[in-house]
């Protein structure tokens, strides 16, 4: 009933514009609220605590039941666009993930183009807010990876007293960072539209454009300077924005280890890039490749997934350097996809502490992160979570391969879709979409999207035989 409110913005819009789409969101709205008030009306009288087993069943239902809503009004401003196209869009956008399988971007209706760019700004406020508020209780996101002492995300206790207090202060930092980033691109050249879109989607890190070209079309390196600065602070944990908010110190920042690797590594990669293309005689001069690598790295990386230019067509080194980027670059608690990066530094300082020990057997090396120790239980978290992210990769690369994809397209559009970038490599590269997948591809994709968004973890667990039982 809640989420029938959303579609206020794309009808006023349309109003405002003309551009004879109001009715599908009005009829859209209606139908949310009528469905969610039916089954109000028809359960408000069993009342009972939830239990913790109840999260992951209202976490994965509530991602499937908005996703379902989302897509109505693609369905009947879009005639062409099938049920399964449409869904596998609203996916894409409440995941932030970015994929479509649409084509001719720049003639949808205004409204229509705001919406998709508007659920991906819904998804990102709800990744936070389920970042920080749910996955800690179910013990299964990454923000239960530090303690509460500790600079960065935390799992037994909150930023200030109340949830509801710590969510209202993240959403307006959140909301904040995305007005400055409109106002941002509309300085920089955009026009109030382009600036409207391109805004919620980069704090969202969902990489939607309302443009076939992307961010390419627009041919700034203003504009893209702009968006690579809000990219990396979307890809920081927002309580680490809120942290250096109160602290009034950008150098909470640098006291974070999760966010000094995030930096180093997308930053850092950026210039190596640059220099890789620049002696690959990709580009001619060193600031036009340095221009195009670091906008690729920070929007590959952060998951985002827009693109300046077709990175495809460049050696392919660099693509699948970009792939790699996206599923270990983002931070716990931002609105970017991936394992996040707070996972692969414990799994890195724990191969390190095994090597140790093949040394000094008796040495007591505990893994430590911020300064504090990282118990057993959360690295031995990270090791299950890392071996199930890597066999759903596997075997829905597999099932794609089985279905008639080539291995590059299959197992690029699985890493894709499971740590949410969007863009893939071969049929689904960055200059082209995934129009090509039949029904059941498109299906698996949409799974894959969001389990990947979910940390894999919560979605999976609803489908074990001893979460149904009493």
């Amino acid at each position: 009933m809640v989420f029938s409110a959303t579609f206020a913005l794309p009808l006023a819009w349309s109003l405002a514009v003309g551009d004879g789409a109001h009715r599908g969101f009005v009829l859209s709205a209606l139908a949310c609220l009528a469905a969610g008030g039916a089954i109000w009306l028809l359960t408000y009288r069993f009342r009972r605590e939830l239990e913790p087993r109840d999260g992951p069943l209202l976490v994965v239902l509530g991602w499937i039941v908005m996703a379902c809503a989302a897509m109505v009004p693609l369905s009947l401003e879009i005639p062409q666009l099938s049920f399964t196209d449409a869904f596998f869009e609203a996916v894409a956008g409440l995941t932030t993930t970015g994929s479509t399988t649409l084509s001719g971007l720049d003639a949808l209706p205004q409204s229509v183009n705001l919406w998709r760019h508007a659920l991906q700004w819904y998804g990102g406020l709800g990744i936070i807010v389920m970042a920080i508020a749910i996955l800690p209780m179910l013990g299964v996101g990454g923000m239960q990876l530090y303690k509460a002492e500790m600079a960065g995300p935390m799992k037994e206790s909150k930023l200030t007293p109340r949830i509801t207090q710590t969510a209202k202060y993240l959403w307006l930092i959140y909301i904040g960072l995305t007005a400055a980033c409109i106002g941002s691109l509309k300085l920089a050249g955009m026009s109030w539209f382009d600036a409207v879109c391109h805004g919620l989607s980069t704090l969202a890190l969902g990489g939607y454009s309302n443009r076939d070209g992307s961010v390419g079309d627009f041919d700034s390196p203003l504009i893209e300077a702009v968006m690579i600065a809000f990219m990396l602070c979307a890809v920081l944990s927002f309580t680490m924005h809120f942290r250096a908010w109160r602290a009034r110190s950008p150098l909470v920042y640098l006291a974070d280890a999760e966010s000094r690797a995030v930096l180093s590594v997308l930053l850092g990669s950026g210039l190596m890039l640059a220099v890789y293309l620049y002696f690959q005689g990709v580009y001619d001069g060193f600031d036009v490749a340095l221009r195009h690598a670091m906008f690729a790295a920070v929007s590959i990386g952060t998951s985002a997934g827009y693109m300046g230019v077709d990175y495809a067509a460049w050696p392919v080194f660099a693509p699948m350097w970009l792939l790699l980027l996206a599923c270990i670059a983002s931070s716990a608690g931002s609105t970017g996809g991936g394992i996040k990066m707070v996972r692969t530094l414990i799994l890195l300082r724990q191969a390190a502490r095994e090597l140790r020990r093949l040394v000094h057997s008796r040495a007591v090396a505990p893994l430590t992160l911020n300064g504090q120790v990282v118990e057993n239980r959360i690295i031995f978290a990270v090791l299950g979570y890392m071996l199930l992210w890597g066999a759903t990769q596997t075997i829905l690369a597999f099932a794609l391969m089985a279905s008639g994809l080539d291995f590059e397209s299959a197992f690029s559009s699985v890493v894709a879709s499971v740590n949410n970038l969007g863009p893939a490599y071969g049929r689904f590269g960055p200059s082209s979409n995934f129009s090509a997948l039949s029904d059941f591809q498109t299906w698996l994709l949409a799974i894959a999207m969001i389990a990947g968004r979910l940390e894999l973890l919560t979605f999976f667990v609803v489908l074990t035989p001893s979460f149904w039982r009493r």
